[in-house]
């Protein structure tokens, strides 16, 4: 949760815009996150809050503004007043640092579940595969899920799968964790589950941005929530005042239909 004493944000991110054809997805977006603090990213379907997630780790690009994470530039470097973008290996190496949790998993079918935990450690952090699987299985531990190692993603649930990727994604030992809507392809009955996970990795003190619509999850774990439509940030703030005492209409019309 939040480390107060921390003055350098984990993620900084400043007039980020980002346009798919004639549609401006992001219109300049200025958030800060501490190390230490979860922010919980809420709107309505098309309001860009997954994009915004994926500017964070280059998997989109931004058409305007910036976005730094541990003090460095995501995606780019800086000559003189030109940004110049880096190298695809260059960009992979960022991305260890950045775990992200998809909300459709991203296991891969053929590896069983040790091996999708495996895999990046291996081939990105030079592990050998005996750390690696020593990793893996404390990790499984530690998301209750020791006793799946060797099952293949097709042989678990939706919330097995999805505490597997978390799993994954927590194994390259990353320094901030993205979700983006973690819980959205899940039976109700597995929500929970998942939920439970996360909501351990942010009472360990884990940096995290998480867009979901689960208002109860961001009210209990949140430092700050995040209210986006139409690819700006309307209100921030702590739960208490976005979700108990928002300040702008439009946020307390989509609140009043998810509560």
């Amino acid at each position: 949760m939040s480390a107060g004493t921390v003055t350098t944000p984990m993620v900084e991110i400043k007039s980020v815009t980002k346009s798919f054809g004639p549609v401006e997805v992001l219109r300049g977006i200025d958030l800060t996150v501490r190390t230490g603090e979860v922010t919980v990213v809420l709107g309505p379907s098309g309001s860009g809050k997954s994009t915004l997630l994926r500017t964070i780790n280059h998997l989109e690009k931004v058409d305007g503004g910036q976005v730094s994470v541990d003090g460095s530039l995501v995606g780019y470097r800086r000559s003189g007043d030109k940004l110049y973008e880096l190298r695809e290996r260059e960009i992979l190496k960022q991305r260890t640092g950045i775990g992200f949790v998809f909300q459709n998993f991203h296991l891969f079918p053929h590896l069983t579940v040790l091996e999708n935990i495996t895999e990046a450690p291996v081939s990105a952090l030079k592990r050998s595969k005996a750390e690696a699987a020593e990793t893996a299985r404390r990790l499984l531990t530690r998301v209750g899920l020791a006793e799946k190692a060797g099952a293949y993603p097709r042989q678990l649930s939706g919330g097995q799968q999805q505490r597997v990727a978390i799993a994954r994604a927590l194994a390259l030992e990353p320094k901030l964790l993205l979700f983006d809507e973690p819980t959205s392809a899940l039976d109700p009955e597995l929500v929970g589950e998942v939920l439970d996970v996360i909501k351990d990795l942010a009472h360990q003190g884990t940096t995290m941005i998480v867009v979901t619509h689960e208002i109860g999850f961001a009210r209990e774990v949140a430092d700050t929530v995040v209210f986006m439509d139409e690819g700006r940030i309307v209100e921030q703030g702590p739960p208490s005042q976005v979700l108990d005492a928002p300040r702008h209409e439009r946020t307390k019309s989509f609140l009043s239909k998810v509560i």
